[in-house]
């Protein structure tokens, strides 16, 4: 069980203290999301006003754009997470909210596209401290504690990712840089909230040196995989994570192929899903949890999000996908229950370098996946191509659910048990 000294179960009697820095470590994640989402309706015309090409090119730079962004996060979240097992969450926190807050006022400013690219590289680095959160809140929580309050982590980005859009294409009437301004302020006052509130939850009793044979992704891969039943778990959560990328890789694609949606819809059902998640990773996986286990859970997940992946690949209905896209959101417990079950595996000591791991291991899968999706909707839609079949991709991530269950069950003893 790892929780902070003199903490108390986060029942009613938790410190205030406590509550404020969970609710701190929220936000955080939140306004990373929120970030994302502030600026994508605006970054093709920034794009183009930095650069001075098309669209076509526009869309180019914003795929190398993402890919850097991704691939940072691969490379510094071990780093950052280690770091913060050597010299304490609350300094990698607030450093990397600061330079956020200075990386969005760049952007803001910009007028060069090899300056806002340099931007999302470091923006990149500075969100691998989502790691560094989630060691955060590993230290804090009881481990009966921990899948329900990684499922917040859940809920608190779907949130992010339903305001982050609205709140940018509104932000965008006034201007291309106006989201940017914005999502510099909410970095600056969630700093100014975490100086206040954050404490520290590295004791010397779980601090350990920083080396960078381990500080790197693959050391870091190398060590904590040698953790019991830990390295099958990684394998789940990378499929899962490339599987369930399906939805913001070719959402807009498929359904405008399959629906002929506006973008106005297409915004309405990716709110609608943003909120379902936030539903039953806030508060219905609680109630999952309690009746079948962290173990249950994941297979109920792997299941339901089979069946979801089949009836969105098959729907023909417009008002039929628009039902479904919140209902999709059943099965999102699986990441959290198995991010619990590994820090469950990981020593008091562990938790920062673990969810390093975690972190680089979603930023492959955020890498990888969309090239994959994308290029299946390409083959099945372009002209000339045979076959007429846009819910393709959503097959794809089908068959994943299926590897996942075979690899999650073939050795069930390796398994860590549910916590109690």
């Amino acid at each position: 069980m790892t929780v902070a000294p003199d903490a108390e179960p986060a029942q009613d009697g938790e410190p205030r203290r406590q509550r404020l820095a969970l609710t701190f470590i929220l936000v955080t994640l939140a306004i990373d999301a929120m970030g994302i989402g502030l600026i994508l309706p605006v970054m093709p015309d920034l794009i183009g006003e930095v650069s001075g090409g098309t669209l076509a090119d526009a869309a180019l730079w914003g795929g190398v754009l993402a890919t850097s962004y991704a691939v940072m996060q691969f490379l510094f979240g071990p780093v950052l997470g280690s770091l913060s097992d050597r010299y304490g969450r609350r300094p990698v926190l607030l450093v990397s909210l600061a330079v956020m807050a200075l990386d969005y006022l760049v952007m803001a400013l910009t007028q060069s596209i090899w300056l806002l690219l340099a931007a999302r590289i470091v923006g990149g680095i500075a969100a691998a401290q989502q790691a560094t959160a989630r060691a955060f809140i590993a230290d804090i929580s009881t481990d009966a504690q921990k899948a329900a309050r990684f499922g917040l982590v859940g809920a608190a980005f779907g949130m992010g990712f339903v305001f982050g859009p609205l709140l940018g294409g509104l932000l965008g009437e006034l201007g291309t840089r106006a989201p940017f301004w914005a999502a510099a302020g909410l970095a600056t006052a969630n700093l100014i909230l975490g100086a206040l509130v954050l404490p520290e939850t590295v004791t010397d009793r779980i601090r350990r040196p920083f080396r960078l044979a381990r500080a790197n992704p693959f050391g870091a891969f190398a060590h904590v995989s040698r953790l019991p039943g830990v390295g099958r778990l990684l394998i789940v959560y990378f499929l899962y994570e490339c599987a369930f990328i399906v939805y913001p890789a070719i959402w807009a694609f498929f359904t405008q192929a399959r629906f002929g949606w506006q973008p106005a819809t297409i915004g309405l059902s990716l709110a609608l899903f943003g909120i379902a998640i936030g539903a039953v990773q806030g508060g219905l996986i609680r109630l999952i949890l309690r009746a079948l286990g962290e173990r249950g859970a994941v297979l109920y997940g792997l299941a339901f999000n089979f069946c979801a992946f089949l009836a969105m690949a098959l729907v023909q209905a417009g008002w039929l996908g628009l039902v479904l896209i919140p209902l999709t959101a059943l099965g999102a417990v699986v990441t959290p229950a198995l991010q619990s079950m590994m820090s469950a595996q990981a020593g008091a000591d562990g938790q920062g370098e673990l969810q390093g791991v975690v972190a680089s291991t979603r930023s492959v899968a955020m890498i990888l996946s969309p090239l994959v999706m994308t290029g299946v909707f390409f083959a099945f839609t372009r002209e000339g191509g045979g076959v007429w079949f846009p819910g393709a991709p959503f097959l794809v991530a089908m068959a994943l659910m299926v590897v996942c269950g075979v690899v999650y069950v073939a050795r069930p003893r390796a398994m860590p048990a549910p916590a109690e």
